[in-house]
């Protein structure tokens, strides 16, 4: 749209946890089977397009939805080259310090760098960190669940596994249940002789020294899956290793208090808001145990929606929230928390703030903003 943008992230490389965390599968792009209808447009399109022409994603029909399973390497690339293209000014190895906020307005942020500290002055600013950091550094309201732990995943690559002897996902599953191992995961094999293994049972607490500790037990939880692959699967896992070990895979942490809380009611019954500006099929994914999950389908025709006002912190004119800090009971975030959802809510994010201008996003046009974010919302 002609903006100035900078991308700011922790991390020294881009692409988050759709890289970092190894997901290796894009779900929530398309609604359920058989129609498989594609939900999400916008950059959702130029990956399906562009990293399909190269081999490096591959859409796989399985469980409750048609899923992009993806290289994580050729998103990498592909995301870091799009940042050239378009301009956008990347901040890279930035943590957030400090939201300056004068009235109702974000008027900048302060950032600590290896290379000293920056500050970065905006109209408007999206707070994509997932748990809600900037707007909770601006000493805005938040949430956190009050059920106690949801936890999160810790995902790693194999490769030097045997392709033809791989395991169903039926095969795997008792196998899991007759061993009575002390956690669950779930793979899925993207081609190129390499699977990626989902473990389900990680701790993501919200303290630095936490933290840190349950990362280093979700490798040892990885290590001890791949133990049991080799034991139960020998032909097909008896030479595997691990390739990489991805960053902990975040499920929900901290969120914004918005407008408009999302509920599991609304979820179900599939209710569309006048400003409504994302959708998705799928199901609810509760991960409130260790032991497993549990995880709630829905029709074949069924779909629900995401609205603007869920993404507004209520106390702040110039600030949207995009991804899994949104404002959302913990059942109706387990269903819109995945990545198709996720980047049309960023498009919408983008068209807001730039409705808003030096307004307030509380004010727009929600017609206009529905006609901006159409290809999301609408067959």
């Amino acid at each position: 749209m002609g903006r100035t943008v900078v991308l700011a992230d922790a991390l020294p490389s881009l692409g988050g946890q759709a890289v970092h965390s190894v997901l290796g599968m894009c779900a929530g792009l398309f609604g359920n089977p058989p129609e498989n209808k594609q939900l999400t447009h916008g950059i959702a399109d130029d990956i399906l397009e562009e990293l399909g022409k190269s081999g490096d994603l591959h859409l796989v029909e399985g469980g409750a939805s048609l899923n992009a399973l993806y290289n994580e390497v050729a998103l990498a690339r592909w995301a870091e080259r799009k940042i050239v293209e378009y301009g956008i000014v990347p901040l890279l190895g930035a943590v957030l310090r400090k939201v300056r906020l004068v009235g109702r307005k974000v008027d900048a942020l302060e950032f600590a760098t290896r290379y000293g500290d920056t500050v970065v002055r905006a109209s408007g600013f999206v707070d994509a960190t997932g748990d809600a950091a900037l707007v909770w550094q601006a000493g805005l309201e938040c949430q956190e669940p009050a059920e106690g732990v949801i936890y999160g995943s810790q995902m790693m690559v194999l490769e030097h596994f045997d392709d033809g002897q791989k395991p169903s996902h039926a095969e795997l599953s008792e196998r899991l249940k007759q061993r009575a191992v002390e956690y669950e995961f779930t793979m899925s094999f993207p081609g190129g002789g390499t699977a990626v293994v989902n473990m389900t049972n990680v701790e993501t607490p919200l303290d630095a020294f936490a933290a840190s500790k349950k990362g280093l037990e979700g490798k040892r939880q990885a290590d001890r899956a791949l133990r049991f692959l080799r034991e139960e699967f020998p032909k097909a896992f008896g030479t595997a290793r691990v390739r990489g070990y991805g960053l902990p895979g975040i499920r929900q942490t901290r969120w914004i208090v918005g407008t408009h809380r999302l509920t599991i009611e609304e979820v179900r019954q599939g209710v569309k808001f006048e400003d409504s500006v994302a959708r998705t099929a799928w199901p609810v994914e509760q991960y409130h145990s260790a032991e497993g999950y549990i995880l709630e389908p829905f029709a074949p025709d069924h779909v629900h929606y995401i609205p603007l006002r869920s993404m507004t912190p209520k106390d702040v004119d110039n600030v949207v929230a995009a991804g899994r800090s949104i404002d959302a009971d913990p059942a109706a975030l387990s269903s819109i928390r995945v990545m198709g959802p996720c980047i049309a809510m960023g498009s919408a994010a983008a068209h807001a703030l730039a409705l808003a201008g030096y307004g307030s996003v509380h004010k727009i046009d929600p017609a206009e903003l529905r006609q901006r974010v159409k290809a999301n919302v609408e067959d």
